[in-house]
């Protein structure tokens, strides 16, 4: 049996309500109070598709065996480097086994996220691979003031795939290809460039998807009576997503909601993280339709079997999206995604080259947040050098490697910096001490300086350092996020 063995999944805390875009650019695009209805996830300033992608991936393999994944797929169409594989920097991110591991991008498209996940059920299927990683994730850009800015959200889910203890058995699937531009975004622009509304509605969506999906069921000689749910995107608005469903006589309580409302459409990711809300509700025997849509449509289909109840619990999109703050302020939104610019003073002049030969030999440490365990006397240190620290036992070449990302600690001390360079100050960071040994120093995130206290607890997020924008290279590094 080949399937889905775990589901993980992140949207970002911060949640944009979109009447503050209205109440900033009403009097420019009133229009856009069509629009206007719910929230869209954001991404904090130090979040991009790749640090969701590490978050969804953690969450994804929850009391799973990390070591027998021996390929990760990375789906994206807003990927930090587009001559860099992601894909090794989630693996490193994640402490993959480097050894027999095959990492692949999958871009240039919103239906990649499928796509790498009909890859990946080939790959086990074929008995080339036997575990194998999916995450997909976006935080597209998009003009002030624009309807894209309002129906986008940003977010990643992810997906194990594998023989063992399958929780979802893959049936079967059907692709359409086709080269329908919905949008589209050329090689050096940063936004998206968008057809008309009405155009893309009857025939992009209201076609391409339901003749995918019917090719699915034909395939697979299986009913819309015998489907539990239907899952697959549409960012136009919830009544037109609801309208796609009309020509495969599919009851209204099938369709899967869009999450438009919560969290806005993440691009690549939206099948995806639908697919895992609908996993997060199923029962044993239901069946799934999971379908895309971007230059054409995969459809897939599968059987949820009794193993779900088994799968250990994890944060999923329900924890996800009950972890939210609601953002009131636009001007956020632009600042973070720098579609505004705005003076940082001198001291953000400062150079950021990254020394790449430093980053080849610190890889673990500094992507995966790797340390060091004694094994004379067990003392855990970050990070790891070649004599224990332990006074007591100061041996030499001792130590073994001990992952932290995914270890809780507690704040010993902290400070808010109102001088360093921040694009949300204060610049907090602070000494952690971790529950099972070690300590270093780390900046917060997530967090505004009265939710920081002594004592507290916190857990460790992947997020970006800082970005070089002479080079346009993005450093990444692990960030404490204190637990109220």
């Amino acid at each position: 049996m080949v399937g889905i063995t775990a589901y993980g999944a992140y949207v970002p805390k911060r949640r944009l309500n979109r009447m503050s875009v209205i109440q900033s650019m009403g009097w420019l695009a009133p229009g856009l109070m069509t629009a206007a209805r719910g929230e869209r996830s954001m991404c904090n300033w130090d979040e991009d598709a790749m640090t969701m992608a590490v978050a969804a991936a953690k969450d994804c393999v929850t009391g799973m065996d990390r070591s027998a994944i021996n390929a990760a797929y990375l789906a994206s169409t807003s990927l930090p480097f587009k001559d860099r594989q992601n894909s090794g920097v989630l693996a490193t991110a994640l402490n993959l086994t480097e050894e027999g591991l095959v990492t692949a991008d999958f871009t240039s498209s919103l239906k990649s996220g499928t796509t790498a996940l009909l890859t990946a059920l080939d790959a086990v299927q074929g008995e080339g691979k036997s575990n194998v990683l999916v995450a997909a994730s976006d935080a597209r850009d998009a003009k002030s003031a624009w309807f894209y800015e309002m129906w986008y959200g940003d977010g990643a889910a992810s997906l194990l795939v594998g023989k063992d203890n399958v929780i979802a058995e893959f049936k079967g699937a059907h692709s359409v290809a086709c080269d329908f531009v919905d949008h589209f975004k050329g090689a050096n622009a940063q936004f998206d460039y968008g057809w008309e509304e009405r155009w893309i509605r009857e025939e992009g969506f209201a076609k391409i998807i339901p003749a995918a999906i019917s090719g699915l069921l034909e395939k697979c000689g299986v009913s819309m009576d015998d489907v539990a749910k239907v899952v697959y995107p549409c960012y136009l608005s919830k009544r037109v997503h609801q309208g796609i469903a009309k020509p495969l006589k599919a009851a209204p309580e099938k369709i899967q909601d869009n999450l438009a409302e919560v969290a806005g459409d993440m691009g690549a990711a939206q099948p995806l993280a639908m697919f895992v809300a609908a996993l997060e509700e199923a029962n044993p025997g239901d069946k799934i339709v999971v379908a895309s849509f971007g230059q054409g449509c995969d459809a897939l289909l599968f059987e949820v079997t009794d193993n779900i109840k088994k799968l250990p619990a994890r944060n999923g999109m329900k924890g996800s999206l009950a972890n939210r703050l609601e953002e009131a302020q636009y001007s956020k939104l632009q600042k973070f995604r720098e579609t505004v610019n705005v003076e940082m003073g001198i001291r953000a002049e400062a150079n950021k080259q990254t020394a790449l030969s430093a980053l080849w030999r610190h890889r673990k440490q500094v992507l995966g947040l790797v340390g060091g365990e004694c094994t004379k006397c067990g003392t855990r240190q970050f990070p790891s050098l070649r004599m224990c620290v332990n006074p007591d036992c100061n041996a030499v070449d001792s130590q073994v490697e001990h992952e932290f990302s995914d270890k809780t600690g507690i704040i010993k001390s902290y400070t808010g910096d109102m001088l360093a360079v921040s694009v949300d100050p204060p610049a907090i960071y602070g000494l952690i001490q971790f529950e099972e040994g070690g300590r270093a120093l780390y900046d917060f995130t997530d967090c505004t300086l009265t939710d920081v206290k002594v004592g507290q607890q916190v857990k460790m997020s992947f997020r970006i350092k800082y970005y070089d924008d002479t080079r346009d290279f993005h450093g990444y590094y692990w960030k404490a996020i204190p637990q109220t």
